[in-house]
């Protein structure tokens, strides 16, 4: 039966899928699988949320649309999950607020706090620390190491609002240790980890450019990249996920 809203059968996603936000990125990553976007098939169109299979390197692999937020990745997720997915890494982008970071670096998402109201939900509120699956963190890092991209590796965060008031928003959480704020990667870490929790084979990861960065007196507004060089850095960003994920290792 298809789910409410990838309107997709048990079958119809490649055991790995790629999580961007943005729809059009969805259908920009299927145009790189082998034989372009005429060679995918689209398994799903329903409410925007674009979604392909394909092959890479004839490995194959989907690429499914999240939306924006925790919430609407959350409904993605669990009907991948509930369509047989077992592998899920989002590609997106972040702000970075880690000390060193620059504009159309790399993060590869160890870890993210929850901040987002979806992952609290679920938790009731108790403690709990989303944590990437240390096999995808490595494969990513390796891949981005091999082509000498600057990468970052370690903790972002999971938030609700993108342009926050709070004067001291990014400094609290940089001095914490957080590498970047995203919208994402809690819920999606906390889902495969309850996944696997159950017993099923279920792993997840995120991998994030860095569309602009964080300081005490800049916001995303006055640092983010201009859109030709945010779209060549998404670019090998996504080179980088779609090989490391069909290696034979991977």
């Amino acid at each position: 039966m298809p789910q409410i809203h990838l309107r997709a059968e048990p079958g119809d996603y490649a055991p790995t899928v790629l999580l961007p936000g943005d729809p059009n990125r969805a259908t920009a990553i299927a145009r790189r699988l082998d034989g372009g976007l005429e060679a995918c098939r689209q398994v799903n169109a329903h409410r925007a949320l674009h979604g392909y299979t394909g092959t890479y390197g004839g490995v194959p692999i989907s690429v499914q649309t999240t939306g924006m937020g925790a919430p609407s990745t959350a409904i993605v997720v669990e009907e991948l999950l509930r369509l047989g997915v077992r592998r899920l890494v989002r590609v997106g982008t972040c702000g970075g607020i880690g000390r060193g970071i620059r504009t159309g670096d790399m993060v590869v998402a160890a870890s993210a706090t929850p901040m987002d109201g979806a992952t609290r939900t679920y938790l009731h509120g108790d403690p709990y620390a989303p944590t990437a699956d240390p096999t995808l963190v490595r494969l990513l890092t390796d891949e981005a190491q091999a082509r000498g991209i600057r990468h970052h590796v370690g903790q972002v965060a999971t938030v609700d609002v993108f342009y926050n008031p709070d004067p001291d928003y990014a400094a609290k959480w940089r001095d914490r240790g957080v590498l970047a704020f995203e919208m994402e990667s809690s819920v999606l870490f906390y889902l495969a980890a309850r996944a696997r929790a159950r017993g099923e084979d279920v792993s997840a990861g995120t991998l994030l450019t860095v569309s602009d960065v964080l300081t005490d007196d800049a916001g995303p507004e006055d640092t983010y990249l201009p859109l030709s060089a945010l779209e060549q850095a998404v670019d090998a960003m996504v080179e980088t996920a779609l090989t490391a994920l069909s290696r034979p290792s991977a």
